[in-house]
């Protein structure tokens, strides 16, 4: 080094130097950054200030142990999507056909992002919200918007867990309370309830029973008191699992991710003894190859990779961020995925093994029925003994039988056959039949379940494991929301929790209303489809375009100890942004092309009804989708025009104890020799690295250190202990 730089000159004298960045990169000695303290801010420097903040990166909680941590993603991933979308994606789009395009966009898609979400969760130590400040100041919107729509998506996901609550509680007697339909006395005479009888036990049990829900989404019909308390239980389980933080919803997690799957594989052993199973899993792997070649199964099934592994939402980021920084994410990002899609496969098993066995019961109550109905056209001469087969015993008829009579019959009477009002009765056209989401789950597996023996067990077990998976989303949801507004503005944990739930509780009470049941397929549909789209576009865009995909991949290997393979720079960089834009587009497509719309249970008629939604309940939904979109521009918009400072033109940095703690300050554009080097003489100044992080106000440089509106993000992450690190 020159014997007259600033450095030379310090180490022979104990004035006071100020010097220059150009004589700080310059300088390469080997020090020990442990004991150096690097303040560039010309601020005084704060012990307390400082030992505060080294305090808060070392008491960030962290899992007990990684097992924990593996159980809460499987919990929060693994949710009611896995046991009632899948199986009827699966249904819809051909079988086993559609497993191969939604393996290959797991892989190509869902593993990349989802890994990109665990490391910066893990590398950053922060929420949501702070990982992309700090990433990319002008994209921070993208954390406020992953907050509002966990906040759109935890209002009605909860009430789906309050109707499971509900079912619970109904499953501790015997016959179960939706095995038969109510007899209601009309004077002397008492007779089966009109609705029930028109449609079925366990649909009129749903819809009457349990949500007493109104004709259509503008009859609101007051509050169902049942589903207001259910929705209040729900609500006080996830604030009481979300208040002591991650030690006690980890602990949550160790039963609530593990029980779910040994209902599964209770179900699977049970569904296969049923008589019909082995038909419904075989439907379930008998491929339409035909279907692989229809955009909509891929849209569908890149759809549900998106929402199955719960990116974008800000609870993946939230968990991996109370990881260690040399805590393998690449292996948790892999396991988890394929548990997810293992689990989802499943589920499928045990769906179509029951759906089986009911369409077998179906099938047999449809040939009693219209047996009937040749029994009595052969005794009143419509239809000739002739054309019965003279095998056929009508006291032992089979569905062989029958279709082979109704062949005869449909060829004999031809212009006549309409008349008749003969169904054919095939086994295919009752295991054909799609039903998805609540149709699923709240009628037909418990009209299947009230022909299993030991109903109500099955009954109990089913809907354990309902509120088991939803309450580890839940907990999953409401960390994406907790855990950045705590790390941005340091209230209390509990306090905000408890607020949180309350809230949410109070807003949610649209939906415990008799048409929230509308209001739920509204949210669910819309609130979050769109926004998470652009949410994850950007994030992909912030990481591998803004601050680069080649500086990050050298940061993960500087955090895990081994270079990523080569196939996640090509998809961060290329396949994941296309994939995700072609969605993004067909969605817009799909919401233009088919006008929104509900499913609307009409009483007097005992069946469902498609109605377009009123002018105020798309004001809503349009309101939903602006205001969960709403941060990303208006952030953009503050940062770009200096509306509010993102610290882009100052910069301090502080090592400590092997950790890297920016702080923000005022300095001036391009005043460097502000940098003031230590204000200890008889410390050892510390290297900044060899390439310069910080290139002006207007640098387009991927790395820019960000500052909230509050102030709050210049101190406090907590990173990797090599100085060279760019994160």
């Amino acid at each position: 080094m020159p014997k007259n730089s600033k450095v030379t000159q310090r180490e022979h004298s104990s004035e006071h130097v100020t010097e220059s960045v150009a004589d700080l990169l310059a300088h390469q000695e080997p020090v020990d950054y442990k004991r150096s303290v690097l303040n560039v801010t010309g601020e005084a420097w704060d012990k307390q200030k400082e030992g505060d903040e080294d305090l808060d990166a070392e008491n960030r909680p962290a899992w007990n142990s990684k097992l924990q941590y593996i159980l809460a993603q499987i919990g929060y991933s693994v949710g009611l999507g896995n046991v009632w979308r899948f199986p009827y994606l699966c249904q819809k789009n051909g079988g086993g056909a559609y497993l191969v395009p939604y393996l290959v966009l797991l892989i190509i898609i869902g593993l990349p992002l989802f890994f990109l979400e665990l490391a910066v969760g893990q590398r950053i130590r922060r929420g949501s919200i702070g990982v992309w400040n700090y990433i990319c100041p002008r994209l921070g919107g993208i954390g406020y918007a992953s907050c509002l729509v966990c906040f759109f998506v935890g209002l009605y996901y909860n009430v789906i867990i309050g109707w499971s609550i509900f079912y619970f509680f109904q499953s501790f007697q015997y016959p179960l309370p939706w095995s038969e339909c109510p007899i209601v006395k009309n004077g002397s005479v008492a007779v089966v309830e009109t609705e029930c009888e028109r449609s079925s036990a366990t649909t009129y049990f749903w819809y009457r029973e349990t949500l007493d829900i109104s004709n259509s989404i503008s009859e609101s019909g007051g509050l169902n008191w049942k589903m207001t308390l259910c929705l209040l239980v729900a609500w006080s389980l996830v604030g009481l699992a979300m208040i002591k933080g991650i030690q006690s919803s980890g602990k949550v997690m160790y039963f609530s991710s593990l029980f779910p799957y040994l209902v599964l594989v209770c179900f699977l052993v049970r569904g296969l003894l049923l008589r019909g199973a082995v038909d419904g899993i075989m439907h379930m792997f008998t491929p339409k190859l035909d279907k692989m070649l229809d955009p909509q199964v891929w849209r569908e099934a890149a759809t549900q990779v998106f929402f199955a592994l719960g990116l974008g939402f800000g609870g993946v980021i939230a968990f991996s961020s109370y990881n260690k920084q040399d805590n393998n994410c690449h292996f948790d990002a892999t396991l988890v995925s394929f548990i997810n899609f293992f689990t989802s496969v499943l589920a499928t098993l045990v769906v179509f093994a029951v759906l089986g066995f009911k369409a077998n019961i179906m099938n047999e109550k449809c040939v009693v029925e219209n047996a009937e109905k040749i029994l009595g056209y052969l005794n009143t001469n419509v239809l000739s003994h002739d054309l019965i087969p003279p095998h056929v015993n009508f006291s032992h008829l089979t569905a062989k039988d029958y279709n082979e009579m109704y062949r005869v019959i449909m060829t004999v009477k031809e212009g006549h056959f309409k008349e008749l009002g003969l169904d054919a009765c095939l086994l295919e056209d009752e295991l054909n039949k799609s039903v998805q989401g609540t149709g699923l789950a709240f009628i037909a597996f418990t009209e299947a379940m009230t022909h299993f023996p030991a109903s109500p067990f099955w009954s109990v077990m089913f809907f354990l494991m309902l509120i088991n998976l939803g309450l580890g989303s839940m907990i999953g949801t409401m960390s994406g929301i907790t855990t950045p507004i705590i790390d941005t503005f340091k209230v209390r944990k509990e306090v905000f929790t408890v607020g949180c739930c309350i809230f949410a509780f109070v807003v949610g009470l649209i939906f415990v209303q008799r048409s929230g049941n509308y209001f739920v397929t509204m949210f669910d549909d819309y609130s979050a489809t769109l926004p998470l789209t652009v949410v994850v576009i950007l994030e992909n865009i912030a990481v591998a375009w803004i601050y680069g995909t080649k500086k990050f991949m050298q940061e993960l290997t500087e955090m895990l100890g081994f270079r990523p393979y080569q196939f996640y720079y090509y998809t961060w960089k290329y396949v994941s942004p296309i994939c995700m834009a072609v969605l993004m587009t067909a969605s817009i497509i799909q919401l233009g092309v088919s006008p929104p719309g509900y499913s609307a249970w009409i009483r007097e008629e005992a069946a469902e009804k498609f109605l377009f939604y009123p002018t105020w309940a798309m004001a809503i939904l349009i309101s939903l989708i602006i205001l969960a979109s709403l941060p990303l521009p208006l952030v953009f918009i503050l940062r770009q025009f200096h509306l509010v400072s993102d610290g882009s033109n100052a910069l301090s940095v502080t090592y400590k104890k092997g950790r890297m703690m920016k702080d923000i300050s005022n300095l001036e554009d391009n005043d460097e020799t502000r940098f003031i080097l230590s204000k200890v003489p008889s410390e050892t100044p510390s290297p900044m690295p060899t390439h310069r992080s910080y290139l002006g106000p207007g640098s387009n440089s991927p790395m820019e250190m960000s500052s909230a509106p509050n102030g709050r993000y210049g101190s406090g992450y907590l990173l990797a202990s090599t100085p060279e690190s760019e994160l």
